[in-house]
């Protein structure tokens, strides 16, 4: 009983949390640029990280660092540039959205680069997904037509990355603890953010006693420390007490959170986007739902 009232409390929070991410990327960006706001949430996660489980990297085989460096790149690196860029011109609900897709494409990888079986169910999810991710992209564009459209295949990339992430993990990385994964990811990208933080210009004086820079550095600690650190933790949790389709039901309700930002933000969501998204959000279902054994 304790462990079905525990598992719904940190699906909730979860959802926050992650609901919450994409718009505090988009006010982070009010101070800096993407290339700012990349380094600065890899680094701020990376201190928050090592001060809770920097001891745990001492379990990574030497021969298994190959893979946390490309876990690193493409589950944490890459994807939070990304963002950065896609919310310059399209709104944080939208991409919030979009990311839903990530189970989808990882299965799309899993079956064709990793020859991890599929059933009919899971492809026609995919087909709907991707037709609700169109038809969202469209209706955007529509409705916004100030804003670049285009930049919502950054998000449909960072799935990409996402999806590569959970597939190399499954494949190549069962036997490394989740703490010693996340403190190993980010002592790879310690360096490469200092010199991508460096070459972006933070580091001059006028730009940082900014107010505004100021304030969005508050944005990115929360989001980098609350948002990546806490919600690995959280989420490692929750795998650990639940079931993985029960864990991955996080999918289906950051969204709704992310949404409710974007509107009191002052953000345009139509009835036409709305049905988009649930389409998306079925397709994900689908591609979820398990065939039922027959007795």
């Amino acid at each position: 009983m304790q462990n079905t009232s525990s598992k719904w409390l940190y699906l909730v929070v979860l959802s926050l949390v992650w609901g919450s991410s994409f718009i505090l990327i988009k006010k982070s960006l009010l101070g800096l640029s993407p290339l700012q706001l990349g380094a600065l949430r890899t680094l701020f996660a990376a201190i928050f990280l090592f001060s809770i489980g920097f001891k745990s990297i001492k379990t990574i085989k030497k021969e298994e660092w190959k893979w946390v460096a490309i876990s690193a790149f493409a589950g944490t690196f890459i994807p939070a540039f990304l963002f950065a860029y896609a919310e310059t011109e399209i709104d944080s609900a939208i991409a919030s959205i979009l990311n839903s897709t990530t189970p989808l494409v990882t299965l799309v990888l899993g079956i064709v680069v990793f020859s991890i079986g599929s059933n009919r169910n899971q492809i026609i999810g995919v087909i709907v997904g991707f037709l609700g991710c169109l038809a969202l992209i469209w209706e955007g564009a529509v409705v916004n037509p100030n804003q670049n459209y285009w930049y919502a295949l950054l998000v449909i990339c960072a799935s990409f990355c996402y999806a590569a992430n959970v597939n190399i993990i499954k494949r190549y990385m069962q036997n490394i603890s989740p703490m010693a994964i996340a403190n190993g990811n980010f002592i790879i990208l310690v360096i490469p953010s200092l010199i991508v933080l460096y070459f972006s210009g933070f580091f001059d004086s006028a730009v940082i006693q900014q107010e505004k820079v100021q304030i969005s550095l508050m944005y990115v600690g929360v989001l980098a420390v609350v948002g990546t650190g806490v919600a690995k933790v959280l989420f490692n949790k929750l795998v650990q007490i639940s079931t993985p389709v029960f864990a991955t039901s996080v999918t289906y309700t950051i969204p709704i959170v992310a949404l409710l930002w974007g509107l009191m933000d002052g953000e345009k969501f139509t009835f036409y986007q709305g049905i988009a998204a649930c389409v998306i959000i079925f397709g994900v279902y689908l591609s979820n739902k398990r065939k039922k054994v027959r007795s």
